[in-house]
């Protein structure tokens, strides 16, 4: 008689609905900060060089992640494509993480080393002169526009709070680093480095 007296009273069971998947999500979300292999970056996992760190806020800032995801999930459909499926120690000094969920362009979680620098100048470029059927925009403007590494020293200070194990070396030469190379070439850096802390299987 007690779960006619809760159906009966729809803002009780809209309430006890709540508690009890509140109660389910903690438990399955509150041992994840507690797990290394979640927490924890892989050994083979280094952290953004200055100029891998400049393309990748220059990913971010051309919207590269509303067509492309970074995680291969495990079925085999996937892997086959892709490779080896993602895992989070892949991704512990992203900040933010570059997951996302659409795919308009194929995932780029292993990208790194696939294709050459060349290739990529290439594709940035014109994709339509490497791939002839891409509905990629070009991006010819990061070719001209140079970086300054005036915020570089700055991002780096911040990942560091966020646990990045960034030196005092390498934050005082990122500038030098950096400054005057092409948006281009730091865009094509960071997207050679995707996937490469993990061996794929293919």
């Amino acid at each position: 008689m007690k779960h006619s007296f809760i159906e009966s009273r729809l803002g009780l069971m809209i309430v006890l609905i709540l508690i009890v998947i509140s109660f389910g999500g903690l438990a399955e979300i509150i041992p994840l900060f507690y797990t290394k292999e979640v927490t924890h970056a892989l050994a083979t996992v280094e952290p953004l060089t200055p100029l891998q760190l400049e393309g990748r806020d220059i990913y971010i800032r051309e919207g590269c992640y509303n067509c492309h995801t970074q995680m291969i999930r495990p079925l085999r459909a996937e892997t086959e494509r892709y490779g080896h499926y993602s895992v989070a120690g892949e991704s512990a000094y992203n900040h933010p993480f570059q997951w996302g969920s659409k795919r308009t362009g194929p995932d780029l979680a292993r990208i790194g080393g696939k294709f050459t620098d060349e290739w990529q100048r290439v594709h940035l470029m014109n994709p339509r002169d490497v791939v002839p059927e891409s509905i990629m925009p070009a991006y010819p403007w990061l070719a001209k526009a140079k970086l300054s590494g005036n915020d570089i020293v700055s991002k780096m200070k911040a990942l560091r709070l966020l646990g990045v194990p960034y030196t005092d070396t390498q934050i005082n030469h990122a500038k030098e680093t950096v400054a005057g190379k092409t948006e281009l070439d730091a865009l094509i850096a960071y997207l050679q480095q995707l996937g490469t802390g993990i061996k794929s299987k293919r």
